[in-house]
């Protein structure tokens, strides 16, 4: 990974999927110029990939994921140690 960008990946437990939780993600991550992906897992969490060079982003990042969109309760937001490379130059829905 380039040493000016951090990338974090997130696992999100709860009601989180089937109510609007990657479009909000998705949205969230669009407006503070973030990239990388959103994805749900088989086992019922989501996965996201967060990318940016401005690491204070991460803070807002996080505080949205924890409130989730209306209809969804994120009952645990965990960082993932990773040394995943993030390549994307935008967010996506997967």
């Amino acid at each position: 990974m380039r040493s000016d960008r951090m990338a974090r990946l997130y696992r999100i437990t709860g009601w989180v999927q089937g109510v609007g939780f990657r479009n909000y993600t998705y949205r969230v991550a669009m407006a503070l110029g973030i990239r990388g992906y959103v994805r749900n897992l088989y086992d019922g969490t989501v996965e996201v990939l967060a990318d940016t060079k401005e690491a204070s982003r991460f803070a807002e990042f996080e505080r949205r994921l924890e409130q989730g969109p209306s209809f969804a309760r994120v009952d645990e937001l965990r960082i993932v140690e990773t040394d995943m490379e993030c390549d994307y130059l935008d967010f996506f829905i997967k």
